[in-house]
């Protein structure tokens, strides 16, 4: 099935698109509930990122907008995530701009005949929204004319490869029979493209050697992966990715990229860029061809601060310490996400007072405050030397300093007594 042929439109002599991925609607952490709307204030962080996008391709003549998958956190989405993500797909094509839906591995249930997080759209028949469960080609019109896009949503292993072509395989051969079979399905569809119409491929899937993010914290099992070999072909005009987290460009031609997601979910994207790429495809009068160029347009997201306090055990207050710190600070905590990390000696932890701290950080989005406290290991030897105490009374008076039950303490001396023999006689000793 080529969804959208024959509604072809005249033909601008450049096609704009908006490409982005992994908004994750429902990750909520380090979010509160916002008292006015009664949502989680990551929710309405995700849903401005998105708002921002909208108002940009409605307002800068772009021709389609992209996503490549990852449209809410879990696969059965709560009502408000999904009234407030359709909100925004109508005032989008309300405005005359299709979207493009891919779903990515957050969408699909994990069983087979369950409709994915994203499929309703489609169940509507809703103008301008197209939707992509599985592989296709979708011939979209648009004011610049017709847009073919080869899909490849994320899909499951068990609906490429049956229990017996897996039964005597490792992970590695598995991934490599999953390889072929979407590089395959990717040059099937390729092959039968229009080569006179602006082409992409937009997929949701792991890249090999793509820098990731933080979605290596969601992952869920172990993933296959694609050689970047696999989905490069001359077909396409732009290949437009979604899974990985970090928005990156793997290669120029064709123009190959990780739009990452919109918005910082995790410290480990504390330093990172989100936002999404616009991407320009027009005629190239030299070579006949089309040329494709793009860029990176940052959003807005909720700032993430780290602020790391190692203090001295000679400090006199180590809470005019850690204050001093958060003031140099002062104009970056405000609505931000912060955590405050505390390395202090044990012999001054009962000096550092939280309640100056937290009201420092009253501005702050949100905050934690953590404490690591460094305490002198000390195993007392009663009054023998290191070198005089034998390893039975060493691995004793250790067990004992951990408060260890008797019971439990005979049992572990027993295996210690066992295992220190085993070491002697392996080592050529007698045992005494």
């Amino acid at each position: 099935m080529e969804s959208g042929e024959g509604r072809s439109q005249p033909r601008r002599e450049r096609v704009r698109i908006v490409h982005f991925a992994d908004l994750h609607l429902g990750v909520e952490n380090y979010g509160s509930i916002n008292p006015v709307s009664g949502l989680s204030t990551r929710l309405e962080d995700c849903l401005a990122a998105l708002d921002l996008l909208v108002d940009y391709a409605l307002n800068n003549e772009v021709d389609l907008v992209l996503f490549c998958g990852d449209t809410y956190k879990n696969r059965e989405p709560g009502q408000t995530q999904q009234r407030e993500f359709a909100r925004r797909i109508n005032h989008l094509t309300s405005g005359g701009v299709p979207i493009f839906l891919l779903a990515g591995n957050h969408d699909m249930s994990n069983a087979a005949g369950r409709a994915t997080a994203i499929e309703i759209f489609s169940t509507l028949s809703l103008d301008n929204v197209y939707v992509s469960n599985r592989p296709d080609i979708y011939r979209v019109p648009t004011s610049a004319g017709l847009i073919q896009i080869v899909s490849l949503p994320w899909l499951r292993r068990s609906s490429l490869l049956s229990k017996e072509e897996t039964k005597n395989l490792d992970f590695a051969g598995i991934n490599e029979k999953l390889q072929e079979i979407l590089a395959n399905i990717i040059a099937t569809n390729a092959a039968r493209l229009d080569p006179t119409i602006p082409a992409i491929l937009a997929a949701h899937v792991w890249v090999s050697g793509a820098k990731i993010g933080s979605e290596s914290s969601m992952t869920i099992g172990q993933e296959h992966s694609l050689l970047l070999s696999n989905i490069l072909h001359p077909a396409f005009d732009y290949i437009a990715l979604g899974h990985i987290h970090k928005h990156q460009a793997l290669c120029k031609d064709p123009p190959t990229i990780y739009a990452g997601s919109m918005e910082r979910l995790y410290f480990s994207e504390e330093k990172e860029e989100k936002g999404f790429y616009v991407v320009d495809i027009e005629p190239d009068s030299t070579s006949g061809k089309r040329n494709t160029t793009f860029s990176f347009h940052p959003g807005q997201p909720r700032r993430f601060l780290t602020i790391a306090v190692d203090i001295d055990k000679c400090e006199a207050n180590p809470t005019a310490r850690v204050l001093k710190a958060i003031a140099e600070q002062e104009n970056e905590i405000k609505d931000a996400i912060v955590r405050v990390n505390l390395i202090l000696p044990a012999e001054i932890e009962d000096q550092l007072k939280d309640q100056p701290i937290r009201k420092a950080l009253r501005e702050a989005s949100y905050f934690s405050i953590s404490r690591e406290v460094k305490r002198e290991a000390r195993l007392r030897l009663g009054a023998q030397k290191a070198e005089e105490i034998t390893p039975g009374d060493a691995l004793r008076a250790y067990l004992e300093s951990k408060k260890t039950t008797p019971e439990r303490l005979n049992t572990l001396l027993e295996y210690g007594q066992r295992l220190i023999l085993e070491k002697r006689t392996g080592e050529g000793e007698t045992p005494s």
